[in-house]
């Protein structure tokens, strides 16, 4: 019998958040297995990161949707329940949902500001491929249902529900074993929440998404291990590859994004998604969600 086809879409997270990572993304995209990308339209290298896509048409770019640990959009008089006096919302994804979930005028402000990043993504020319958060504060309940809303408007036809074993991923690296059985269980719960909300309104997602239990660890060695144990046939692997620049903050722990671009580099990390069957695409391209 012959078999299915696989498909695998590698994405770069965080691309407009500095020149380093502008470098690491689209060096794997040219040199490695790299097929897709998520915008942070509010980062400081945006620009540059608009300009890189716009000469890389191969590249599919979505919204990396920011509502966490990073800038807004809209100024600070706007939505003076979501951001600081100098347009910053809060570092902790805990005290920023338990917000949202309860304020009201947050809320408002909330669908004001992902409104205001979806129109710059759209600004930008790119044809959106589909739509991310974050530290995953998309997958919040709130956040989620705005997006709903706005998809037709915006054409949202992709989004991403973190969704990978457990086991497997334990299997591979046990360490931070704790954090790994808090977020399986937290998003296990959004990720079922928000394969209802989607099916309902004919939005896309991959069947599983790797990145999520193994941030800032997405090496050569693990993808190496993960890739032979996947069951799935169409599948999101994701991390934050960066390469290291004097003078800019770094969008993870200090080394793990060049670690991170190695894998993507890696052509025993290719060549084993060649033995698995897997064709490398992006969201654009696939029919079949």
């Amino acid at each position: 019998m012959p078999h299915s086809p696989r498909f695998v879409i590698i994405n770069g997270d965080d691309f407009g958040f500095s020149n380093g990572v502008n470098q690491a993304i689209i060096k794997a995209h040219e040199q490695g297995v790299l097929t897709s990308t998520s915008l942070m339209v509010t980062g400081d290298a945006v620009e540059e990161a608009i300009a890189l896509a716009r000469t890389h048409p191969n590249l599919a770019v979505g919204l990396h949707l920011v509502l966490v640990c990073g800038r807004a959009i809209l100024p600070p008089s706007q939505i003076p329940h979501l951001v600081d006096s100098m347009g910053n919302f809060s570092d902790s994804p805990f005290q920023a949902g338990l917000r949202y979930q309860f304020h009201a005028a947050a809320r408002e402000e909330l669908r004001q500001e992902i409104r205001a990043q979806l129109e710059k993504f759209c600004e930008s020319g790119l044809t959106l491929s589909h739509v991310d958060g974050h530290l995953h504060l998309h997958v919040h309940p709130v956040v989620l249902h705005i997006l709903v809303e706005l998809a037709q408007e915006f054409d949202i036809r992709v989004i991403r529900l973190p969704s990978e074993e457990l086991g497997m991923s334990l299997k591979l690296d046990r360490r931070r074993l704790l954090t790994k059985l808090v977020w399986s269980a937290v998003f296990g719960r959004l990720r079922r929440y928000g394969e209802v909300l989607l099916t309902s309104q004919g939005i896309g997602f991959a069947k599983r998404v790797y990145g999520l239990l193994q941030t800032g660890s997405m090496t050569e060695e693990y993808l190496l291990g993960l890739v032979p144990q996947i069951q799935a046939d169409l599948v999101e692997i994701y991390s934050h590859p960066a390469v290291l620049k004097d003078g800019e903050p770094q969008n993870g722990p200090l080394g793990t994004g060049e670690l991170e671009l190695a894998a993507l580099l890696s052509e025993q990390v290719r060549q084993v998604l060649t033995a698995k069957g897997f064709e490398p695409t992006n969201f654009l391209k696939v029919t079949r969600l």
